[in-house]
Protein backbone atom coordinates (compact mmCIF):
# COMPACT_ATOMS: atom_id res chain seq x y z
CA UNK A 1 0.00 0.00 0.00
CA UNK A 2 1.23 3.50 -0.81
CA UNK A 3 0.18 6.95 0.36
CA UNK A 4 -0.12 10.25 -1.49
CA UNK A 5 -1.48 13.71 -0.91
CA UNK A 6 -3.61 13.75 -4.04
CA UNK A 7 -5.11 11.09 -6.27
CA UNK A 8 -6.24 12.45 -9.63
CA UNK A 9 -8.64 10.19 -11.51
CA UNK A 10 -8.79 10.95 -15.23
CA UNK A 11 -6.02 11.49 -17.77
CA UNK A 12 -7.59 14.11 -20.00
CA UNK A 13 -6.45 17.72 -20.16
CA UNK A 14 -7.98 18.72 -16.81
CA UNK A 15 -6.63 15.75 -14.89
CA UNK A 16 -3.15 16.07 -16.40
CA UNK A 17 -3.15 19.83 -15.78
CA UNK A 18 -4.14 19.41 -12.13
CA UNK A 19 -1.50 16.71 -11.60
CA UNK A 20 1.17 18.98 -13.08
CA UNK A 21 0.19 21.98 -10.98
CA UNK A 22 -0.10 19.99 -7.74
CA UNK A 23 3.18 18.14 -8.20
CA UNK A 24 4.94 21.42 -8.92
CA UNK A 25 3.73 22.79 -5.59
CA UNK A 26 5.31 19.90 -3.70
CA UNK A 27 2.28 17.65 -3.23
CA UNK A 28 2.74 13.92 -3.74
CA UNK A 29 0.46 13.03 -6.65
CA UNK A 30 -0.83 9.90 -8.35
CA UNK A 31 -2.70 10.23 -11.65
CA UNK A 32 -4.62 7.22 -12.96
CA UNK A 33 -6.37 6.93 -16.32
CA UNK A 34 -8.49 3.93 -17.30
CA UNK A 35 -7.33 4.06 -20.94
CA UNK A 36 -4.59 6.04 -22.71
CA UNK A 37 -3.93 9.69 -21.97
CA UNK A 38 -6.27 11.95 -23.98
CA UNK A 39 -8.06 8.91 -25.37
CA UNK A 40 -11.52 10.51 -25.30
CA UNK A 41 -12.74 14.14 -25.20
CA UNK A 42 -9.29 15.73 -25.02
CA UNK A 43 -8.18 14.30 -28.36
CA UNK A 44 -11.49 14.95 -30.12
CA UNK A 45 -11.61 18.75 -30.04
CA UNK A 46 -11.49 21.23 -32.91
CA UNK A 47 -7.79 21.73 -32.04
CA UNK A 48 -8.16 25.39 -31.04
CA UNK A 49 -6.90 27.56 -28.22
CA UNK A 50 -9.34 30.43 -28.50
CA UNK A 51 -11.43 32.91 -26.63
CA UNK A 52 -14.65 31.68 -28.20
CA UNK A 53 -15.89 34.43 -30.48
CA UNK A 54 -19.39 32.97 -30.65
CA UNK A 55 -19.75 33.04 -26.86
CA UNK A 56 -20.07 36.82 -27.08
CA UNK A 57 -23.54 36.35 -28.59
CA UNK A 58 -24.54 34.59 -25.38
CA UNK A 59 -23.08 37.51 -23.34
CA UNK A 60 -20.57 35.13 -21.74
CA UNK A 61 -18.00 37.92 -21.44
CA UNK A 62 -16.28 36.51 -18.35
CA UNK A 63 -15.57 33.20 -20.07
CA UNK A 64 -14.26 34.93 -23.20
CA UNK A 65 -12.02 37.25 -21.18
CA UNK A 66 -10.68 34.33 -19.14
CA UNK A 67 -10.03 32.29 -22.28
CA UNK A 68 -8.32 35.17 -24.09
CA UNK A 69 -5.95 35.67 -21.16
CA UNK A 70 -5.14 31.96 -21.14
CA UNK A 71 -4.55 32.01 -24.89
CA UNK A 72 -1.57 34.28 -24.30
CA UNK A 73 -0.24 32.09 -21.48
CA UNK A 74 -0.45 28.90 -23.51
CA UNK A 75 1.13 30.39 -26.62
CA UNK A 76 4.17 31.18 -24.49
CA UNK A 77 4.17 27.84 -22.68
CA UNK A 78 4.15 25.53 -25.69
CA UNK A 79 5.13 27.26 -28.95
CA UNK A 80 5.82 23.87 -30.55
CA UNK A 81 2.31 22.41 -30.17
CA UNK A 82 0.40 25.72 -30.05
CA UNK A 83 0.76 28.30 -32.80
CA UNK A 84 -1.08 31.40 -34.07
CA UNK A 85 -3.77 30.86 -36.68
CA UNK A 86 -5.61 33.54 -38.66
CA UNK A 87 -9.33 33.04 -39.29
CA UNK A 88 -11.36 34.43 -42.15
CA UNK A 89 -15.04 35.11 -41.49
CA UNK A 90 -16.92 35.68 -44.79
CA UNK A 91 -19.79 38.09 -44.32
CA UNK A 92 -23.25 36.76 -45.10
CA UNK A 93 -25.63 39.70 -44.86
CA UNK A 94 -28.63 37.38 -44.45
CA UNK A 95 -27.36 36.20 -41.05
CA UNK A 96 -25.62 38.96 -39.09
CA UNK A 97 -25.10 42.60 -40.07
CA UNK A 98 -21.52 43.70 -40.69
CA UNK A 99 -21.64 46.28 -37.91
CA UNK A 100 -22.53 43.59 -35.37
CA UNK A 101 -19.63 41.38 -36.46
CA UNK A 102 -17.24 44.33 -36.36
CA UNK A 103 -18.42 45.25 -32.86
CA UNK A 104 -17.96 41.66 -31.71
CA UNK A 105 -14.44 41.54 -33.12
CA UNK A 106 -13.60 44.85 -31.45
CA UNK A 107 -14.63 43.33 -28.12
CA UNK A 108 -12.66 40.19 -28.92
CA UNK A 109 -9.57 42.29 -29.57
CA UNK A 110 -9.89 44.27 -26.34
CA UNK A 111 -11.41 42.06 -23.64
CA UNK A 112 -7.89 40.95 -22.72
CA UNK A 113 -4.43 42.25 -23.47
CA UNK A 114 -2.86 40.92 -26.69
CA UNK A 115 0.91 40.47 -26.95
CA UNK A 116 1.42 37.87 -29.65
CA UNK A 117 -1.52 38.15 -32.02
CA UNK A 118 -2.62 40.90 -34.44
CA UNK A 119 -5.90 42.80 -34.21
CA UNK A 120 -8.85 41.90 -36.42
CA UNK A 121 -9.52 43.73 -39.69
CA UNK A 122 -11.93 43.91 -42.61
CA UNK A 123 -10.88 42.42 -45.95
CA UNK A 124 -12.07 42.44 -49.55
CA UNK A 125 -12.45 38.77 -50.46
CA UNK A 126 -12.23 39.61 -54.16
CA UNK A 127 -8.56 40.45 -53.66
CA UNK A 128 -7.60 38.46 -50.55
CA UNK A 129 -5.97 35.00 -50.91
CA UNK A 130 -8.75 33.43 -48.86
CA UNK A 131 -11.42 34.62 -51.27
CA UNK A 132 -10.49 32.34 -54.17
CA UNK A 133 -11.71 29.19 -52.41
CA UNK A 134 -15.13 30.70 -51.64
CA UNK A 135 -18.25 31.17 -53.70
CA UNK A 136 -18.20 34.45 -55.63
CA UNK A 137 -21.13 35.94 -53.73
CA UNK A 138 -18.89 36.50 -50.70
CA UNK A 139 -17.16 39.79 -51.27
CA UNK A 140 -16.52 41.13 -47.80
CA UNK A 141 -14.99 39.39 -44.83
CA UNK A 142 -13.08 39.79 -41.60
CA UNK A 143 -9.80 38.37 -40.33
CA UNK A 144 -9.01 37.75 -36.68
CA UNK A 145 -6.40 35.70 -34.79
CA UNK A 146 -6.63 32.73 -32.46
CA UNK A 147 -4.40 29.67 -32.06
CA UNK A 148 -4.19 26.04 -33.15
CA UNK A 149 -3.21 23.25 -30.72
CA UNK A 150 -2.26 19.61 -31.01
CA UNK A 151 -4.73 18.67 -28.28
CA UNK A 152 -3.61 15.13 -27.47
CA UNK A 153 0.05 16.16 -27.32
CA UNK A 154 -0.85 19.00 -24.96
CA UNK A 155 -2.27 16.41 -22.55
CA UNK A 156 0.84 14.25 -22.80
CA UNK A 157 3.10 17.26 -22.17
CA UNK A 158 1.21 18.06 -18.97
CA UNK A 159 1.55 14.46 -17.83
CA UNK A 160 5.29 14.51 -18.56
CA UNK A 161 5.61 17.76 -16.59
CA UNK A 162 3.75 16.16 -13.69
CA UNK A 163 6.07 13.16 -13.75
CA UNK A 164 9.16 15.39 -13.91
CA UNK A 165 7.96 16.98 -10.67
CA UNK A 166 7.48 13.67 -8.90
CA UNK A 167 3.97 12.51 -9.82
CA UNK A 168 3.22 8.89 -10.61
CA UNK A 169 1.27 8.60 -13.88
CA UNK A 170 -0.57 5.30 -14.29
CA UNK A 171 -2.24 4.78 -17.65
CA UNK A 172 -4.59 1.90 -18.39
CA UNK A 173 -5.36 1.82 -14.70
CA UNK A 174 -8.90 2.19 -13.40
CA UNK A 175 -10.01 3.39 -9.99
CA UNK A 176 -12.54 0.70 -9.05
CA UNK A 177 -13.38 1.63 -5.45
CA UNK A 178 -13.06 4.74 -3.33
CA UNK A 179 -13.91 4.63 0.38
CA UNK A 180 -13.47 7.14 3.18
CA UNK A 181 -11.31 5.92 6.05
CA UNK A 182 -10.99 8.58 8.75
CA UNK A 183 -8.92 11.37 7.15
CA UNK A 184 -7.94 9.41 4.04
CA UNK A 185 -9.50 7.97 0.92
CA UNK A 186 -8.72 4.32 0.30
CA UNK A 187 -8.64 3.69 -3.43
CA UNK A 188 -8.29 0.46 -5.35
CA UNK A 189 -6.49 0.83 -8.66
CA UNK A 190 -6.86 -1.99 -11.19
CA UNK A 191 -4.38 -2.14 -14.07
CA UNK A 192 -5.22 -3.47 -17.51
CA UNK A 193 -2.93 -6.45 -16.92
CA UNK A 194 -5.00 -7.51 -13.89
CA UNK A 195 -2.68 -6.29 -11.15
CA UNK A 196 -4.23 -4.13 -8.44
CA UNK A 197 -2.95 -1.63 -5.90
CA UNK A 198 -4.45 -0.17 -2.75
CA UNK A 199 -3.66 3.47 -2.14
CA UNK A 200 -4.39 6.00 0.60
CA UNK A 201 -4.89 9.61 -0.48
CA UNK A 202 -5.54 12.74 1.55
CA UNK A 203 -7.70 14.15 -1.25
CA UNK A 204 -9.14 12.98 -4.58
CA UNK A 205 -9.85 14.85 -7.80
CA UNK A 206 -12.58 13.44 -10.03
CA UNK A 207 -11.51 14.63 -13.50
CA UNK A 208 -13.21 11.83 -15.40
CA UNK A 209 -14.93 14.09 -17.93
CA UNK A 210 -18.09 12.46 -19.32
CA UNK A 211 -17.95 9.93 -16.48
CA UNK A 212 -17.84 12.55 -13.69
CA UNK A 213 -21.32 11.91 -12.30
CA UNK A 214 -21.05 8.15 -12.79
CA UNK A 215 -17.80 8.16 -10.82
CA UNK A 216 -19.47 9.97 -7.93
CA UNK A 217 -22.53 7.72 -7.95
CA UNK A 218 -20.87 4.36 -8.52
CA UNK A 219 -17.29 4.64 -7.27
CA UNK A 220 -17.18 7.37 -4.65
CA UNK A 221 -20.73 6.69 -3.45
CA UNK A 222 -21.54 10.31 -2.62
CA UNK A 223 -24.23 12.73 -3.67
CA UNK A 224 -24.03 14.13 -7.20
CA UNK A 225 -23.60 17.88 -6.88
CA UNK A 226 -24.31 19.16 -10.38
CA UNK A 227 -26.23 18.12 -13.46
CA UNK A 228 -24.18 17.16 -16.49
CA UNK A 229 -25.15 17.51 -20.13
CA UNK A 230 -23.28 15.35 -22.59
CA UNK A 231 -22.90 17.00 -25.99
CA UNK A 232 -21.34 15.20 -28.94
CA UNK A 233 -19.12 17.13 -31.30
CA UNK A 234 -18.14 15.51 -34.59
CA UNK A 235 -15.63 16.47 -37.26
CA UNK A 236 -14.84 15.40 -40.81
CA UNK A 237 -11.48 15.45 -42.59
CA UNK A 238 -11.23 15.91 -46.38
CA UNK A 239 -8.41 16.48 -48.81
CA UNK A 240 -7.00 20.00 -48.67
CA UNK A 241 -9.53 22.42 -50.10
CA UNK A 242 -7.19 25.39 -50.51
CA UNK A 243 -3.49 26.25 -50.51
CA UNK A 244 -3.24 29.29 -48.24
CA UNK A 245 -2.58 29.11 -44.44
CA UNK A 246 -5.85 30.74 -43.26
CA UNK A 247 -8.66 28.96 -41.46
CA UNK A 248 -12.33 29.83 -41.93
CA UNK A 249 -15.21 30.37 -39.54
CA UNK A 250 -18.59 30.00 -41.22
CA UNK A 251 -21.90 31.37 -39.94
CA UNK A 252 -24.84 29.10 -40.54
CA UNK A 253 -28.61 29.76 -40.78
CA UNK A 254 -29.19 27.83 -37.53
CA UNK A 255 -26.98 30.42 -35.74
CA UNK A 256 -24.22 27.89 -35.19
CA UNK A 257 -20.71 28.19 -36.58
CA UNK A 258 -18.45 25.69 -38.33
CA UNK A 259 -14.67 25.89 -38.71
CA UNK A 260 -12.60 24.80 -41.70
CA UNK A 261 -8.96 24.48 -40.69
CA UNK A 262 -5.72 23.53 -42.48
CA UNK A 263 -4.81 20.13 -41.05
CA UNK A 264 -1.65 18.05 -41.32
CA UNK A 265 -0.57 19.84 -44.51
CA UNK A 266 -2.63 17.60 -46.80
CA UNK A 267 -6.10 17.95 -45.30
CA UNK A 268 -8.87 20.29 -44.22
CA UNK A 269 -10.60 19.70 -40.89
CA UNK A 270 -14.29 20.72 -40.76
CA UNK A 271 -16.34 20.88 -37.56
CA UNK A 272 -17.98 20.79 -35.21
CA UNK A 273 -21.51 19.69 -34.45
CA UNK A 274 -23.38 20.07 -31.16
CA UNK A 275 -25.74 17.18 -30.50
CA UNK A 276 -27.13 16.00 -27.17
CA UNK A 277 -25.71 12.57 -26.45
CA UNK A 278 -27.11 9.72 -24.38
CA UNK A 279 -24.90 6.78 -25.38
CA UNK A 280 -21.66 5.31 -24.06
CA UNK A 281 -19.21 8.22 -23.53
CA UNK A 282 -16.39 5.96 -24.60
CA UNK A 283 -17.88 5.07 -27.99
CA UNK A 284 -19.15 8.23 -29.73
CA UNK A 285 -19.32 8.22 -33.51
CA UNK A 286 -20.54 10.61 -36.15
CA UNK A 287 -24.01 9.85 -37.49
CA UNK A 288 -25.41 10.39 -40.98
CA UNK A 289 -27.15 13.63 -40.04
CA UNK A 290 -23.94 15.13 -38.67
CA UNK A 291 -21.96 14.15 -41.77
CA UNK A 292 -24.61 15.66 -44.01
CA UNK A 293 -24.74 18.83 -41.88
CA UNK A 294 -20.99 19.45 -42.06
CA UNK A 295 -20.83 18.74 -45.79
CA UNK A 296 -23.80 21.05 -46.42
CA UNK A 297 -22.31 23.88 -44.35
CA UNK A 298 -18.98 23.59 -46.18
CA UNK A 299 -20.78 23.62 -49.53
CA UNK A 300 -22.66 26.75 -48.52
CA UNK A 301 -19.37 28.66 -48.55
CA UNK A 302 -16.74 26.84 -50.60
CA UNK A 303 -16.74 27.11 -54.38
CA UNK A 304 -15.90 23.42 -54.63
CA UNK A 305 -18.79 21.18 -53.64
CA UNK A 306 -18.09 18.24 -51.36
CA UNK A 307 -19.96 14.95 -51.20
CA UNK A 308 -19.95 12.20 -48.62
CA UNK A 309 -17.37 10.38 -50.76
CA UNK A 310 -14.86 13.16 -50.05
CA UNK A 311 -14.86 12.43 -46.31
CA UNK A 312 -11.63 10.55 -45.56
CA UNK A 313 -11.82 10.36 -41.78
CA UNK A 314 -14.11 11.38 -38.96
CA UNK A 315 -13.85 11.65 -35.20
CA UNK A 316 -16.29 12.47 -32.43
CA UNK A 317 -15.96 13.45 -28.80
CA UNK A 318 -18.35 13.86 -25.91
CA UNK A 319 -18.11 17.17 -24.09
CA UNK A 320 -19.12 17.01 -20.42
CA UNK A 321 -20.85 20.40 -20.08
CA UNK A 322 -22.64 21.97 -17.17
CA UNK A 323 -26.38 21.54 -17.59
CA UNK A 324 -27.57 25.14 -17.58
CA UNK A 325 -30.95 24.17 -19.08
CA UNK A 326 -30.17 25.85 -22.40
CA UNK A 327 -32.69 25.06 -25.09
CA UNK A 328 -30.12 23.71 -27.54
CA UNK A 329 -26.77 21.99 -27.13
CA UNK A 330 -24.80 24.72 -28.91
CA UNK A 331 -25.86 27.28 -26.29
CA UNK A 332 -24.70 25.31 -23.23
CA UNK A 333 -21.94 27.16 -21.38
CA UNK A 334 -18.35 26.01 -21.96
CA UNK A 335 -17.29 27.35 -18.57
CA UNK A 336 -16.32 25.02 -15.75
CA UNK A 337 -17.38 24.43 -12.18
CA UNK A 338 -15.31 22.85 -9.40
CA UNK A 339 -17.55 21.10 -6.89
CA UNK A 340 -15.70 20.48 -3.64
CA UNK A 341 -16.97 18.24 -0.87
CA UNK A 342 -15.11 19.59 2.12
CA UNK A 343 -15.87 16.67 4.41
CA UNK A 344 -12.66 15.03 5.51
CA UNK A 345 -11.18 13.75 3.28
CA UNK A 346 -12.08 16.15 0.44
CA UNK A 347 -13.30 15.18 -3.03
CA UNK A 348 -13.17 17.72 -5.84
CA UNK A 349 -15.16 17.04 -9.03
CA UNK A 350 -14.56 18.89 -12.30
CA UNK A 351 -17.60 19.79 -14.40
CA UNK A 352 -17.39 21.33 -17.85
CA UNK A 353 -14.45 23.33 -19.14
CA UNK A 354 -12.55 23.73 -22.40
CA UNK A 355 -8.97 23.13 -23.43
CA UNK A 356 -8.13 26.84 -23.48
CA UNK A 357 -8.89 27.32 -19.78
CA UNK A 358 -7.49 24.03 -18.47
CA UNK A 359 -4.42 25.64 -16.82
CA UNK A 360 -6.50 28.16 -14.93
CA UNK A 361 -8.95 25.43 -13.90
CA UNK A 362 -6.02 23.40 -12.55
CA UNK A 363 -4.62 26.40 -10.70
CA UNK A 364 -7.97 27.08 -9.03
CA UNK A 365 -8.44 23.41 -8.14
CA UNK A 366 -5.05 23.13 -6.44
CA UNK A 367 -5.53 26.48 -4.69
CA UNK A 368 -8.74 25.18 -3.10
CA UNK A 369 -7.36 21.78 -2.21
CA UNK A 370 -4.16 23.27 -0.83
CA UNK A 371 -6.13 25.20 1.79
CA UNK A 372 -7.81 22.02 3.00
CA UNK A 373 -4.55 20.06 2.99
CA UNK A 374 -2.64 22.77 4.84
CA UNK A 375 -0.36 23.20 1.85
CA UNK A 376 -0.33 26.81 0.70
CA UNK A 377 2.44 26.81 -1.89
CA UNK A 378 1.97 29.49 -4.50
CA UNK A 379 0.75 28.79 -8.01
CA UNK A 380 3.55 28.60 -10.57
CA UNK A 381 2.30 27.47 -13.99
CA UNK A 382 1.43 30.90 -15.44
CA UNK A 383 5.05 31.61 -16.35
CA UNK A 384 6.30 28.04 -16.85
CA UNK A 385 6.89 26.34 -20.17
CA UNK A 386 5.71 22.83 -20.93
CA UNK A 387 8.22 20.11 -21.90
CA UNK A 388 9.79 21.00 -25.24
CA UNK A 389 8.43 24.55 -25.10
CA UNK A 390 11.57 26.23 -23.74
CA UNK A 391 12.73 27.44 -27.15
CA UNK A 392 15.15 30.39 -26.95
CA UNK A 393 13.27 33.71 -26.80
CA UNK A 394 10.09 31.83 -27.69
CA UNK A 395 11.10 31.96 -31.37
CA UNK A 396 10.05 28.61 -32.81
CA UNK A 397 11.31 29.27 -36.34
CA UNK A 398 14.75 30.19 -35.03
CA UNK A 399 14.75 27.02 -32.94
CA UNK A 400 13.91 24.89 -35.99
CA UNK A 401 16.66 26.57 -38.04
CA UNK A 402 19.19 25.86 -35.30
CA UNK A 403 18.02 22.24 -35.02
CA UNK A 404 18.56 21.83 -38.78
CA UNK A 405 22.06 23.27 -38.39
CA UNK A 406 22.94 20.88 -35.57
CA UNK A 407 21.38 17.86 -37.28
CA UNK A 408 21.98 18.49 -41.01
CA UNK A 409 21.52 14.80 -41.78
CA UNK A 410 17.93 14.74 -40.54
CA UNK A 411 15.30 14.34 -43.27
CA UNK A 412 13.36 17.60 -43.78
CA UNK A 413 9.99 15.93 -43.21
CA UNK A 414 11.16 14.44 -39.93
CA UNK A 415 12.73 17.75 -38.93
CA UNK A 416 9.40 19.52 -39.35
CA UNK A 417 7.41 16.84 -37.57
CA UNK A 418 9.84 16.24 -34.70
CA UNK A 419 10.29 19.95 -34.00
CA UNK A 420 6.53 20.51 -33.89
CA UNK A 421 5.73 17.42 -31.82
CA UNK A 422 8.66 17.42 -29.40
CA UNK A 423 10.14 20.93 -29.46
CA UNK A 424 13.42 21.02 -27.56
CA UNK A 425 12.78 17.43 -26.44
CA UNK A 426 13.73 16.44 -30.00
CA UNK A 427 17.31 16.33 -28.75
CA UNK A 428 16.29 13.79 -26.11
CA UNK A 429 14.57 11.69 -28.76
CA UNK A 430 17.54 11.78 -31.16
CA UNK A 431 20.16 11.26 -28.47
CA UNK A 432 23.52 10.37 -30.00
CA UNK A 433 22.11 9.70 -33.47
CA UNK A 434 24.34 11.24 -36.15
CA UNK A 435 22.81 9.82 -39.33
CA UNK A 436 19.49 8.55 -40.63
CA UNK A 437 20.49 4.90 -40.11
CA UNK A 438 20.96 5.69 -36.43
CA UNK A 439 17.18 6.20 -36.18
CA UNK A 440 16.72 2.49 -36.76
CA UNK A 441 14.52 0.67 -39.20
CA UNK A 442 11.55 2.46 -40.74
CA UNK A 443 8.66 0.54 -39.18
CA UNK A 444 6.18 2.49 -41.30
CA UNK A 445 6.84 5.40 -43.69
CA UNK A 446 8.06 8.27 -41.52
CA UNK A 447 8.11 6.20 -38.31
CA UNK A 448 11.48 4.88 -37.15
CA UNK A 449 12.36 2.51 -34.33
CA UNK A 450 14.04 5.26 -32.32
CA UNK A 451 10.82 7.30 -32.16
CA UNK A 452 8.72 4.25 -31.23
CA UNK A 453 11.14 3.46 -28.40
CA UNK A 454 10.98 7.05 -27.20
CA UNK A 455 7.17 7.10 -27.21
CA UNK A 456 7.02 3.83 -25.28
CA UNK A 457 9.67 4.90 -22.77
CA UNK A 458 8.79 8.56 -22.26
CA UNK A 459 5.16 9.06 -23.31
CA UNK A 460 3.19 6.00 -22.17
CA UNK A 461 2.48 4.82 -25.73
CA UNK A 462 1.41 1.17 -25.87
CA UNK A 463 -0.76 0.55 -28.93
CA UNK A 464 -0.61 1.43 -32.60
CA UNK A 465 -3.49 3.87 -32.09
CA UNK A 466 -1.56 5.63 -29.32
CA UNK A 467 1.34 6.20 -31.70
CA UNK A 468 -0.41 6.86 -35.00
CA UNK A 469 -3.36 8.97 -33.89
CA UNK A 470 -2.63 10.54 -30.48
CA UNK A 471 1.16 10.96 -30.18
CA UNK A 472 1.23 11.76 -33.90
CA UNK A 473 -1.22 11.99 -36.77
CA UNK A 474 0.79 9.70 -39.02
CA UNK A 475 -2.23 7.42 -39.33
CA UNK A 476 -3.90 9.99 -41.58
CA UNK A 477 -1.06 9.77 -44.08
CA UNK A 478 -0.69 5.99 -44.21
CA UNK A 479 -2.67 3.17 -45.83
CA UNK A 480 -5.62 1.68 -43.94
CA UNK A 481 -3.62 -1.43 -43.02
CA UNK A 482 -0.83 0.57 -41.31
CA UNK A 483 -2.27 0.31 -37.75
CA UNK A 484 -2.44 -3.49 -38.04
CA UNK A 485 1.12 -3.62 -39.36
CA UNK A 486 2.37 -1.50 -36.48
CA UNK A 487 0.40 -3.58 -33.96
CA UNK A 488 2.14 -6.72 -35.25
CA UNK A 489 5.54 -5.03 -35.04
CA UNK A 490 4.88 -3.89 -31.46
CA UNK A 491 3.88 -7.41 -30.47
CA UNK A 492 7.04 -8.83 -32.03
CA UNK A 493 9.26 -6.21 -30.37
CA UNK A 494 8.30 -5.90 -26.69
CA UNK A 495 9.21 -2.61 -25.09
CA UNK A 496 12.32 -2.53 -22.96
CA UNK A 497 9.99 -1.31 -20.21
CA UNK A 498 6.34 -2.31 -20.43
CA UNK A 499 5.17 1.24 -19.82
CA UNK A 500 6.65 4.69 -19.65
CA UNK A 501 8.46 5.67 -16.50
CA UNK A 502 5.84 6.15 -13.80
Amino acid sequence: MSDCDLLVVGGGINGAGIARDAAGRGLSVVLCEQHDLASHTSSASTKLVHGGLRYLEHFDFDLVRKALKEREVLLAAAPHVIRPLLFVLPHDSHLRPAWLIRAGLFLYDHLARRRRLPASKSIDLRHHPAGAALEGRFRRGFVYADAWVDDSRLVVLNAIAARERGARVLTRTRCTTLKRESTRWRATLLAENGSSESLLARAVVNATGPWVTRFIDEIADTLTARGLRLVKGSHIVVRRLYDHPYAYIFQNPDRRIVFAIPYENEFTLIGTTDVDYHGDPGQPAIDDNERAYLVAMANRYFARDLSDRDVLWTYSGVRPLLDDESADAASVTRDYSLELECDSPPLLSVYGGKITTYRRLAEEAVDRLGVLLGHRARSWTRSATLPGGDVPRGDFQAFRTELARRRPWLDNGLLRRYSRAYGTCTERLLGTASSMPDLGAEVLPGLHVKEVEYLRREEWAVTAEDILFRRSKLGLHLPAEAPDELACWLAEHPAAAATARA
